[in-house]
Order: C-alpha cells, then structure tokens, then sequence
C-alpha cells in the first residue's frame, strides 16, 4: 500500500491522541442573524468546536407554521428550538453558551431547565434583566426607518453604514421576513429573565456595553446580574448594544479567556464597580479615560 494511502487499521491507534474540541454554541438576538458572528466565529474556533443553531429564522417555515397556528414566538419556544438542536445535532454536553441580547434569554431559560448540560454561560448586553428596554426596532419596522434601527445598536457611526443600512432594507421587503420579525418582537418584548437569574448554576461572564442604548439602564441590569451565584462582569466604554462587532477583538478574548479558565484580572477600564460609581446621566460615560494596554490591544 503507498505510504500517502491512509490505513484504517491505524485508526484504534490514533484516536487515544485524537480530542475534540469543547463545543461552543452562539446564539444570535433578536435584531440580527447568525452572520452578526461574523467577527467572532473564526476566532473562536482556534480553541472550540463553534456552533451557530439557526433558531430564530423569520422567513422560515417552521417559524411561520407556528404563527399560522396561532401561537406566539416566546422565549421559551426559542428555548425549546434551542434544545432540540443540541439534543439531536450536537450531542457532546456540557455546552459553552455564547448569546447576545434576546439570545441571552433563551440560553439563560435554557440553562435553569438543564443546568448539568451546561458548562459556562458568555452573555453580551443579556436583555430582560432589569428595566425597560428602548426597541426602535418596532418603529423603525413599521415605519421603514432602518437607519434608526441601524444606528440604534452601536455607539461608534462607522458600524451604522449605508451598506448595513440597505441590508436590512432589501430584507424587509421581504413581506414573509419583516412579518416573522413583528411576531416575535410581539412575542418576545418586556419578557423577563430576572425571576430565573438566582436560578442559574453555571459559571457566567457578562459583558456589557457603556453606552448601550437598547437596555433603558445598564447599571440596573449589572446590580440584577448579580443574583447569579457565579458571575463575573464587564463594561466596554465606548460600545453600543453589539460589543462583538463593536469591540470584537476584546470580546473573543475575554470570551475565549473565561471559558478556558485564563481571565484573571479585569481591567480597571473595564470594571464594573467603576462604571457603577463614576457614570454622570445623561452624558453618560464622558469620564472614562484612554484605555488600558489590554483594552487598547484588543478593541
């Protein structure tokens, strides 16, 4: 047999030294798609096993035979798509559970109702913490402003592009998107996960953007977050509601640090004691100072 042909029966030998990469599921929030982890997926991927469950697809046929049914898109059904596709797809608990916004409710939900399949929770600007929530995402769907929904979402103008901005046109004229969109944004808005978070066991980082316009109180939602019985927390300065766009290179590396157990000290950049003590509404934030040699490395 030539030396380049592989040879099965080596494969009982090579596998002792074979070991698959801890998986890792990214789970997107409401205003965006799976593609949003475009920034955060590769990275990543050098140390787990990267999954992106497509749960929430608004012109998709599972979502519209459920609202033809009559019932609502909640975050509990979005729980339920959630762990069916780990129970059937993935199969190699426990999970590493990355979400953004909306996501954060659904693999929050999740974790209370099988926390032993659950090994750590990342969760980016969680909703349904503390507080109400400022959606231009409605109005700027109803009405067609789609540079305010754009524009709503990060701190920095430069993210908001024309380019992004007529993404998200040319996806609303899709009458079978845009209505999947309103159904769950009526399914979904003013729920709630603080009853569940002295419920959540796994060990969490929540990661917080300082100039967050979407959630009506950050502070609120850092002092709610700490009825979770292990969390550590950050605020991003400068950064909107989607610091893994925003901040993408600092936020693989906290992610990335905390789920291998090698973030140790937070920043003082980054604190949210500081935050807490120093933010002057409503200018919110003008008081941070450069930023510190990590932050400066990685944002």
């Amino acid at each position: 047999m030539p030396p380049s042909v592989p040879r099965w029966m080596d494969l009982p030998r090579l596998l002792p030294s074979y070991k698959r990469r801890e998986p890792l599921i990214l789970v997107n929030g409401l205003a965006e798609q799976p593609e949003s982890w475009f920034a955060n997926r590769a990275p990543l991927a050098r140390h787990f096993d990267v999954k992106v469950p497509e749960i929430l697809v608004y012109d998709g046929d599972a979502l519209h035979e459920r609202i033809e049914s009559g019932e609502d898109v909640t975050v509990d059904y979005l729980a339920d798509r959630l762990a069916v596709f780990l129970d059937q797809f993935v199969q190699r608990a426990p999970y590493h559970l990355v979400a953004s916004s909306l996501g954060c409710q659904v693999v929050l939900t999740y974790a209370v109702r099988n926390p032993e399949k659950v090994a750590k929770l990342a969760l980016i600007c969680p909703s349904g913490f503390y507080g109400d929530e400022s959606l231009p995402t409605m109005e700027g769907v109803k009405r067609s402003q789609y540079d305010t929904l754009v524009k709503s979402v990060f701190h920095q103008g430069r993210f908001a592009s024309d380019g992004l901005v007529k993404a998200f046109e040319r996806k609303f004229q899709n009458r079978k998107w845009k209505k999947g969109v309103l159904r769950t944004l009526r399914g979904t808005v003013g729920h709630s996960v603080n009853h569940l978070l002295p419920r959540v066991t796994p060990p969490s980082l929540v990661i917080w953007g300082a100039d967050d316009q979407v959630l009506s109180d950050v502070a609120g939602s850092i002092r709610a977050a700490r009825q979770m019985a292990d969390v550590r927390q950050v605020v991003i300065p400068r950064c909107g509601h989607a610091p893994q766009i925003e901040k993408a290179r600092l936020v693989n590396q906290l992610v990335s640090r905390y789920l291998r157990d090698k973030l140790k000290n937070i920043p003082p950049d980054l604190d949210p004691e500081w935050f807490l003590e120093n933010r002057n509404p409503p200018r919110l934030r003008t008081k941070f100072a450069l930023p510190s040699p990590l932050l400066r490395a990685f944002s």
